[in-house]
């Protein structure tokens, strides 16, 4: 397989001391990256920045102008969680449009899926408020040029962030060309999705919510995929795969307790790879999104890339998680008859 990565120097730009959302955890990732010797396997899609245009395809005028002028003042916070710095305005800008060039070489055949490792995450900001870390909805914007673009209707945004991409639920909540699915700790910030948030007008039906309880790990991720993920892709018949990738659902992150390995996100990303090869000719495009334990989120992206080469290989010096783990087999059956599925 060819296997693009979209990276860039500016994105370490955006950061703030002592804020777990900060430039360290890319500095971490290329590092493990280059000890790996896997940047060299990999073919580099170069960033640029997203137009506003491509922009308001998603963000109302008000919220792109409102993340400039903030910018543009030496910097502040649009919640007590997120900030912005001088430079974030154009680093969110190339966090865009840098999943839309990788995202654009895939629906090309320049590679045949890849990984975009940019920052700030996107998958909280909403039309109009960045919220949870996030300024601008990479995943969103990827997906509203790719619909922008012939041949492509259906597109399929898979969100296993251990926090809710209400963002991104909230741009196609109404939409028939995205079906959304999420898995989430739930209850958790930012407190939404719920089972029965499942899209509304010509949209109904196509936003999947799976809140899972706190210590969900590697056996329910799975049932949750296998039971209610996969059928689901099967029936909507994507012609591209996006992926908010959070690594925060492991069970050693700091802002999270869920019960995830790392064999069981490997085991994640590769029935993924599977699926894309099966449904729409291998078009899966993965965005960094959250994880917070720097070993954790280093293995993880990794393993990533090897699933994405089609390389056997899983790395995990962590360990598996020493809590016992919680069943879901009840919120599973509640899903499937709520999504029709047998």
């Amino acid at each position: 397989m060819t296997t693009g990565y979209c990276y860039d120097e500016r994105f370490l730009l955006h950061t703030y001391p002592g804020h777990p959302e900060n430039a360290q955890r890319l500095v971490a990732i290329m590092a493990g990256l280059e000890r790996a010797k896997l940047l060299e396997r990999l073919q580099p899609i170069p960033a640029r920045p997203a137009t506003e245009e491509e922009v308001g395809r998603v963000h109302t005028r008000h919220y792109i102008q409102r993340v400039r002028e903030v910018a543009e003042q030496g910097g502040g916070h649009l919640d007590p969680d997120t900030y912005v710095t001088a430079d974030s305005y154009d680093t969110a800008l190339l966090a865009a449009g840098g999943l839309i060039a990788l995202t654009r070489a895939v629906l090309a055949g320049e590679v045949e899926n890849g990984f975009a490792l940019v920052r700030p995450p996107g998958h909280h900001a909403t039309a109009g408020r960045g919220m949870g870390f996030c300024l601008f909805n990479n995943v969103a914007i990827a997906a509203r040029d790719a619909l922008a673009r012939d041949g492509v209707e259906r597109v399929l945004i898979v969100d296993f962030d251990v926090h809710h991409g209400n963002g991104t639920q909230d741009s196609f909540a109404e939409a028939p060309g995205v079906l959304f699915v999420s898995t989430h700790q739930y209850p958790h910030y930012p407190g939404t999705g719920w089972l029965t948030e499942t899209g509304t007008g010509e949209g109904e039906g196509t936003v999947v919510n799976i809140p899972l309880p706190p210590g969900t790990g590697d056996g329910g991720y799975a049932q949750a995929l296998d039971k209610i993920v996969q059928p689901l892709a099967h029936r909507y018949d994507p012609q591209l795969v996006l992926v908010s990738a959070g690594f925060d659902a492991h069970w050693s992150d700091p802002l999270s307790m869920m019960g995830l390995s790392l064999p069981g996100y490997a085991r994640i990303v590769r029935q993924l790879v599977s699926w894309a090869e099966e449904l729409c000719d291998g078009r899966l495009v993965l965005t960094l999104e959250g994880g917070y334990d720097p070993a954790v989120l280093v293995n993880a992206v990794q393993n990533a890339f090897y699933a994405l080469l089609g390389d056997p290989t899983i790395d995990d010096p962590i360990g598996p998680s020493p809590y016992q783990e919680t069943s879901i087999a009840g919120r599973i059956a509640e899903v499937k008859q709520i999504h029709g599925i047998e």
